[in-house]
């Protein structure tokens, strides 16, 4: 049973930036595919970015791209999701998920990113 812990949320102005972190523990970190994901309310979960296991490729949805930035450290267990150039319309909550190339089995609770205008 793997369990992930999102931090690094919070309020900032459009433009600005934050850096999510999600550590991951009671597992093989390095075996899993991590990805990112946000809920917007009234909205469904969507993907952000998402980053392989094994050669670290990278990917994003079009509204982030170029914007954010996944990483991943695989001695510290964490995976991070670097924002920059905040829009309000990033505001949601933002999930951290881990699993295959086929599906995320574990998510984690999820932290607040809220951007005023």
């Amino acid at each position: 049973q793997v369990q992930l812990v999102e931090s690094g949320g919070g309020l900032v102005q459009a433009g600005g930036s934050l850096r999510l972190s999600c550590a991951a523990s009671g597992g093989t970190f390095s075996s899993y595919v991590m990805g990112w994901f946000r809920q917007a309310p009234g909205k469904e979960r969507e993907f952000v970015a998402r980053i392989r296991r094994s050669d670290g490729l990278t990917y994003y949805s079009d509204s982030v791209k170029g914007r954010f930035t996944i990483s991943r450290d695989n001695v510290k267990n964490t995976v991070y999701l670097q924002m920059n150039s905040l829009k309000p319309e990033d505001t949601a909550v933002y999930y951290c998920a881990a699993g295959s190339n086929i599906r995320y089995v574990y998510w984690g609770q999820g932290t607040q990113v809220t951007v005023s205008s």
